[in-house]
């Protein structure tokens, strides 16, 4: 499977954004990625899921099940579960907790992977892994179509694990972390954010959006 611009692929489809944005982690930045532009496009979003299915099939890695959370893990989750060839549950945000419905269960220490459309700090992530453990699950990995850059990624032929990430990333160390791409945007501290001398930050994600 020959190698692909990711960069290029989201501003082909408008999902790589310019302004001033507010994150679901508080920060504020002049770069989003809109994940939902690139996957309203199915045979974009079953090449990019098949393209992070060979990395983890490549590295190894024994899966059972694929949890996203909701809303903006829903597409890229199904899609590498189809991939893979394993089931695909999800949980959602329920009075601003994270939980597992739906009649969805988990097998004793069913091997379960995270996956999101863009991972930035992992907090959504690690909310659905919480859910899982909760359940009985056992959480293998996280992975995303695209990393944000707070979770750093070593990639290698013989491991695929976080190293040196910022105090912000949440995932679990120690696990492997497969994404497509790595964006590092610079972002700001909300009281001190220069793009706020001449505008207004806008949250443009699916949280907490109306």
């Amino acid at each position: 499977m020959n190698d692909v611009d990711i960069e290029s692929i989201y501003r082909g489809s408008s999902a790589l954004l310019e302004g001033h944005f507010l994150l679901s982690s508080g920060n504020h930045t002049r770069y989003y990625l809109q994940s939902a532009k690139v996957l309203e496009n199915p045979k974009i979003a079953e090449d990019l899921a098949k393209r992070l299915a060979k990395q983890i099939i490549d590295y190894g890695l024994e899966i059972e099940c694929i949890c996203a959370p909701a809303l903006g893990g829903i597409i890229a989750g199904y899609e590498l579960a189809r991939a893979l060839g394993v089931r695909f549950i999800f949980t959602e945000r329920v009075s601003g907790k994270m939980e597992l419905r739906r009649g969805f269960s988990i097998s004793p220490k069913e091997k379960v992977l995270i996956c999101e459309d863009i991972i930035t700090t992992g907090g959504s992530a690690m909310e659905s892994a919480s859910c899982v453990e909760e359940a009985g699950g056992n959480i293998v990995g996280f992975a995303g179509l695209a990393n944000r850059g707070f979770c750093k990624r070593v990639v290698g032929k013989d491991k695929f694990n976080m190293e040196e990430s910022k105090n912000e990333c949440l995932l679990t160390r120690g696990l492997p972390f497969f994404a497509l791409a790595d964006f590092e945007f610079e972002m700001y501290d909300s009281s001190n954010c220069p793009l706020c001398k001449t505008s207004v930050a806008y949250k443009p994600g699916s949280r907490n959006n109306s």
